[in-house]
């Protein structure tokens, strides 16, 4: 036995180190890319965050040129409220520009249209024409004090790189507007480029790092100053993308690289390194470690087989004349092996464990009652006409105590009960049922030719979290509402069943400018907006109407069981009514009405397809919405 022991344990040990050695160079080179990739990142990062530290630099002076501005429009506009005829002098325009050192001063009537104008050419031009001036319109539905400045971007006119601010005119209804060539924020963009952030990285030897603009594939700048050695032009841009986790790449030119990218306002910024130099670093780590492991296993067998003589050998030869004599019947047979503690403790346990043999079954009655666990047997002998029950069963299956005697007394009257709790076991549920509101349980039981015997468990939990899940696959996250598909598939069954001579409707609504709130206050109160719309759905009568949310700000309602179309019209105008008497509080105090558009498509058909349903009430929603937002319409064929 010692010459077997001893050649296994070393075959053993040996192929354990083994397996630890290719583990653990799988390990170190993945520890190796990993450091590396996070060394890279830290660089990136520093690369990106100073980029977004000069781009929020550029932010700044931005925003301050444009408070300069603003103050230079709202001067001109109080000279020209106390000297209005200054607008009839020809060169008068000219002269302000240049007291203000601005580009451009227009004008504007009531209506939008420039009346006057540093820049003759402009005169006449509408700002409803495009969105770049369009957003100054605001101005006339404001006070005095409405003002608008914009970034500075491209004339749709001139396709001249300018800067717009506006003001109210303060004589008349107006807007004045000047403009301005921001030539000082294109010094500071000339600052920020990525090849004076690169030009100035400290890099390892091999290392490159390098940005591009991923919409024109152009390289930006790069770390190195070496051409031979720059790895930028080597590779395409669409597998460079796929190197945010770190990826060994071979470029054209059949160099092998790890390449680490990270895409930051449309440009990937990259860090690359030859393979080779991380085989380097590898073999480097795995040199001590593999002398290490052959050390250990030298030293293990050695200790192995002074152990294995001493300590092992014998104590199992005692055990095993001491089993034998318990194999072959004697119960009463103990197992009393010295010479370490590990084979005390191993006598001790098979003697247990021959003991727990004897007493089966007293022993799993009290395993029972002192666990926690929602766990119940019973048992029923016919040879002895006895019940055996658990302590817990009484209070799963909320049987009372007069009720436990009466089984006692009477056995066959608990398997009666037992099988009428089995008889409705919960829908699309194997052996589960419900005892009462909130409270499940699973029953097995198996019927032998002696009895009977049964277990059963606490399956509350279990149902609390299915009844989660149904609910949430078949309602929206944000609004409570139905889901679309569970709305469509809801909306079939109820058109199939519908009585002769009754009428259903499908409403499509869709909330006015609902963009415009998200973009003024945010997309947080963008969903409360969503939430509070919903909850004026669920208002609706809920025996004769289903509501549910369709995308976005897109919403629909079902409604069935009305004996004519003005029942259908008047349920649709009383949910707009509800509308305007339940307003929505905005984070400024004011409280204003939700606005949606409708429309709706009736049928008296059980055979109607509820996606054509749905697709003339949408062909009303779009008609209602073009004509005018607010209200809803009816689909005519």
């Amino acid at each position: 036995m010692q010459k077997i022991f001893r050649k296994y344990t070393i075959l053993i040990i040996t192929s354990a180190i083994f397996i630890l050695l290719i583990f653990n160079s799988f390990l170190t080179s993945y520890l190796v890319k990993a450091q590396k990739r996070e060394t890279f990142l830290t660089k990136i990062n520093q690369i990106i965050a100073t980029q977004e530290q000069t781009s929020s630099e550029l932010d700044t002076l931005n925003h301050d040129m444009g408070e300069e501005y603003l103050t230079y429009a709202k001067s001109i506009a109080y000279t020209i409220k106390n000297a209005p005829h200054l607008l009839a002098i020809e060169d008068e325009l000219q002269s302000m520009k240049t007291l203000y050192h601005i580009d451009e001063i227009n004008i504007t009537n009531a209506e939008g249209v420039i009346e006057y104008s540093s820049t003759p050419e402009y005169i006449g031009m509408d700002f409803h024409d495009n969105a770049q001036t369009a957003k100054f319109l605001e101005i006339l539905d404001g006070n005095e004090d409405a003002y608008v400045i914009e970034s500075a971007q491209q004339h749709y006119f001139t396709r001249k790189v300018m800067q717009y601010v506006g003001v109210a005119r303060l004589d008349e209804k107006g807007i004045i507007q000047i403009g301005i060539t921001p030539t000082h924020l294109f010094a500071a963009q000339r600052e920020s480029f990525y090849s004076n952030i690169l030009s100035a990285l400290t890099t390892d030897v091999d290392e490159e790092f390098f940005a591009i603009d991923c919409n024109t594939n152009m390289v930006l700048g790069h770390s190195t100053t070496d051409e031979d050695l720059t790895f930028a032009h080597a590779v395409p841009v669409s597998i460079l993308k796929e190197c945010d986790e770190g990826k060994v790449i071979t470029t054209d030119d059949r160099r092998v690289l790890f390449v680490v990218s990270c895409l930051s306002d449309n440009v990937l910024v990259c860090a690359a390194l030859p393979v080779n130099r991380l085989t380097e670093t590898f073999w480097l780590t795995m040199l001590p470690t593999f002398l290490c492991l052959i050390l250990v296993e030298l030293i293990i067998i050695v200790l192995l087989n002074y152990l294995v003589n001493r300590l092992v050998v014998q104590g199992i030869h005692n055990i095993l004349f001491n089993l034998s004599k318990i194999t072959n019947g004697n119960l009463e047979a103990t197992v009393d092996v010295g010479g370490n503690p590990e084979f005390e403790e191993l006598s001790q346990g098979i003697n247990t464990m021959v003991e727990s043999i004897l007493h089966t079954s007293d022993r799993i009655t009290k395993i029972i009652k002192m666990s926690d666990i929602p766990l119940a047997a019973f048992e029923y002998q016919n040879q002895n006409d006895h019940l055996f029950v658990t302590s817990g069963l009484r209070k799963m299956l909320n049987f009372s105590h007069e009720e436990m005697q009466k089984f006692f007394a009477d056995p066959a009257h608990f398997y009666q009960r037992i099988q009428l709790l089995m008889k409705e076991p919960v829908h699309g549920e194997k052996d589960t049922y419900k005892i009462a509101e909130g409270k499940y349980v699973r029953i097995h039981l198996s019927l032998e030719p002696s009895g009977y015997l049964g277990v059963i468990t606490d399956a509350t939990k279990d149902m609390s979290e299915k009844e989660r899940m149904l609910y949430e696959n078949v309602h929206d996250q944000l609004t409570g509402l139905y889901r679309y598909q569970y709305f469509k598939e809801q909306c079939t069954r109820l058109l199939t069943n519908m009585h002769p001579g009754k009428l259903c409707a499908c409403v499509m609504l869709d909330l006015d400018s609902f963009k415009q709130i998200n973009d003024t206050y945010g997309h947080d109160i963008g969903d409360k907006y969503l939430q509070h719309f919903a909850s004026i759905m669920q208002k609706m009568p809920e025996k004769k109407c289903i509501v549910a949310r369709r995308s976005g700000d897109e919403f629909c309602m079902f409604t069935y069981y009305y004996s004519d179309r003005d029942s259908i019209r008047k349920m649709v105008q009383s949910f707009f009514t509800l509308l305007e008497e339940t307003p929505f509080v905005f984070p400024d105090g004011t409280l204003r009405p939700i606005c949606a558009s409708g429309g709706f498509a009736w049928t008296a058909h059980s055979d109607m397809d509820i996606d054509v349903l749905l697709k003339n009430a949408d062909e009303a929603l779009y008609e209602s919405k073009r004509n005018h937002k607010g209200i809803f319409m009816e689909y005519h064929a």
